[in-house]
């Protein structure tokens, strides 16, 4: 009795440490947050806009719409987590948007070497705030240590772009590239089954086929060509260069290069892309010259903390309740249920969609698509909610970023007024179904499948049954009524013939200016157009705009909260001054989109997805 006893006594004292150690570890994780917040707190009151100073603008990773979800604490520690950078679109335009008019701001300074990639289209959205920046008579001045053709395409809207005397500006074109696997599904004998409509429908092509077929060539030629004129005639009107320039650059740049001794800073120079070469010290002392006040300080200020100095001395602004434009944005790839920011979920952007509906304060709806597409019952239910709000006579506007394609196409086809960029890829409506089959790869191990079934159909979930002529003819059926609505909700939606429809489906993707062409979209802007066209539908004269994320969890915000102020927090700590910059990120010069099962979870297994849209 007595060692059942303290056997009893060991197992409780167990329990009872392992108690303790959790109750001491959410403590010391409390603290840390309190620590963060309050040192965050504390950092921000000392900081102040300038009286006549410079606001720098230092770009990070990618450019996003919506910042990826960050679900536990120990992510914000994570290594990983911590290199990959993004930052918000919509942030470094309202920065410059306030800047432009605000008389404490006499000019900007861009530090352009941690920005990692972007996509043509919010590179533009930035550049057009620049140019309104520029309109003010405001100088612009750009500084790297190498330019890639991303970060170039928003120097080239300064007014002085410098460059180290060891760097180079990288204009290389756009290029589409992808792995097909149709002789390694081969080899293992794994038998996959397409079932689609629309001949230019390619998001399954590289499980059919072992090269790229000539209908997907011949688009992707097309999109490529387009985006290459666009940067081309953009760089060359802000350079004011010959026509011509940046392509024999790009072309010809092998040549060029020997002709000045391998010096790249001297051929951008003697190209007129850059206006100076300085060395890392000369530029420092350029810039400290620039914005160092008779006191002997510098007179400048971030722009995530300009923003926080704005917001706080508008947080007494009082606007009418009726006088409301929400901003919901539609980040990722398209799936069922609920998901973290940088994917969309159904039910939780229908979710943000209906709590937006409901507050009596909403006067007009912006969503924000950045999407290739995903699962056709995700876009339905998100089409839906967008449609109850259309119900309640309140105007929907869409505001299309890089790309939305497709299942992104869906849920935007009836909304009262769609917005595009010019480089904006849009379209791809068509529809297809994948499904794998290792009958073949497990007969060959020596694995088969036996057993009765009541009906043909008994076997059409079984990967290791031969699929039946019957399941094949279920799936194309289903494809083709998919494929049957999306061109019955294009043509309603826009107002279309369905004829005309059905010659620009068929899973096309098309730039933004031609879907304005094809009446796909109303007009070509950026996120600040809509706003502004959404305030006029809803008759507007002043309005407040609120952007607002998906539904989350207390402690998820808790989390992301601290997240954002803890990584700035850290970043200060560093001491990463604007004029230590860091080392350049690798160039991406191809992307090779592949798409992942885990991201694509229809019910039916029902996709409207654009592969060829994340160019």
């Amino acid at each position: 009795m007595t060692r059942k006893k303290s056997a009893f006594r060991k197992i409780l004292n167990f329990f009872n440490g392992v108690v303790t150690f959790v109750r001491a570890l959410l403590g010391m994780t409390l603290l840390i947050i309190i620590i963060f917040f309050g040192i965050s707190a504390f950092s921000n009151q000392g900081i102040s806009v300038p009286e006549q100073g410079a606001l720098i603008v230092t770009l990070e990773g990618q450019l996003v719409d919506q910042k990826k979800g960050i679900d536990s604490i120990g992510e914000i520690f994570d290594q990983s987590a911590m290199k990959r950078q993004e930052t918000l679109t919509r942030d470094v335009v309202r920065a410059i948007d306030v800047a432009a008019n605000d008389r404490r701001i006499s000019h900007l300074i861009l530090s352009l070497d941690s920005l990692e990639n972007g996509g043509i289209s919010k590179l533009t959205e930035i550049g057009n705030a620049l140019l309104r920046f520029k309109a003010t008579k405001k100088p612009i001045i750009s500084f790297a240590d190498n330019y890639s053709q991303q970060q170039y395409f928003l120097a080239a809207h300064a007014d002085k772009i410098f460059l180290n005397t060891l760097g180079s500006v990288q204009l290389f074109g756009y290029g589409a590239y992808r792995n097909y696997f149709r002789e390694a599904l081969d080899t293992l004998k794994v038998d996959v089954h397409v079932f689609r409509v629309g001949n230019f429908k390619s998001a399954t092509e590289s499980l059919t086929s072992n090269k790229m077929s000539p209908e997907t060539r011949n688009q992707s030629q097309k999109l490529i060509d387009s985006l290459w004129q666009f940067y081309c005639e953009k760089i060359e009107e802000l350079r004011q260069l010959p026509a011509g320039t940046v392509a024999d650059y790009s072309n010809r740049l092998d040549i060029h290069l020997h002709s000045h001794n391998g010096d790249a800073a001297q051929l951008a120079k003697s190209k007129g892309l850059i206006d100076r070469l300085l060395s890392r010290t000369e530029t420092k002392q350029y810039l400290e010259d620039l914005i160092t006040n008779p006191e002997g300080e510098m007179d400048s200020i971030g722009y995530h903390d300009y923003l926080n100095k704005i917001d706080s001395e508008n947080s007494r602004r009082i606007l009418s309740p009726q006088q409301k434009v929400v901003v919901i944005t539609a980040v990722g790839t398209i799936s069922d249920g609920h998901q973290p920011p940088g994917t969309i979920g159904g039910d939780s952007l229908a979710a943000a969609i209906t709590q937006s509906r409901d507050d009596p304060s909403l006067s007009a709806l912006v969503l924000r698509i950045d999407s290739p597409g995903g699962g056709v019952f995700a876009a339905e239910v998100i089409r839906d909610a967008i449609a109850s709000v259309r119900a309640k006579e309140i105007p929907v506007v869409i505001s299309m970023g890089s790309y939305a394609a497709s299942g992104g196409y869906w849920i935007a086809a009836e909304a009262d007024r769609i917005l595009a960029m010019p480089t904006t890829l849009t379209g791809s409506i068509g529809v297809y179904s994948v499904i794998p089959n290792f009958s073949r790869s497990l007969t060959s191990l020596g694995v088969h499948s036996d057993g009765p079934d009541t009906s043909p159909m008994a076997s059409i979930m079984q990967l290791d049954q031969p699929m039946t002529s019957q399941a094949k003819a279920l799936y194309q059926l289903s494809v083709n009524n998919i494929y049957d609505r999306f061109i019955n909700l294009v043509s309603s939606g826009r107002n279309l013939e369905p004829e005309h429809v059905s010659s620009i489906a068929q899973g096309k993707v098309w730039t933004g200016e031609d879907a304005l062409r094809y009446g796909l979209i109303d007009e070509l802007g950026d996120l600040k157009d809509a706003t502004v066209i959404a305030a006029k539908l809803a008759k507007l004269d002043q309005y407040e705009i609120e952007f607002k994320e998906s539904p989350t969890t207390l402690f998820q915000q808790l989390v992301r909260s601290f997240s954002a102020h803890g990584l700035q927090l850290l970043k200060a700590l560093s001491l990463n001054e604007v004029f230590h910059p860091k080392a350049v990120a690798p160039i991406d010069l191809t992307i090779d989109h592949i798409i992942k099962t885990s991201d694509l979870n229809d019910p039916r297994g029902l996709y409207l997805y654009c592969h060829d849209c994340p160019i």
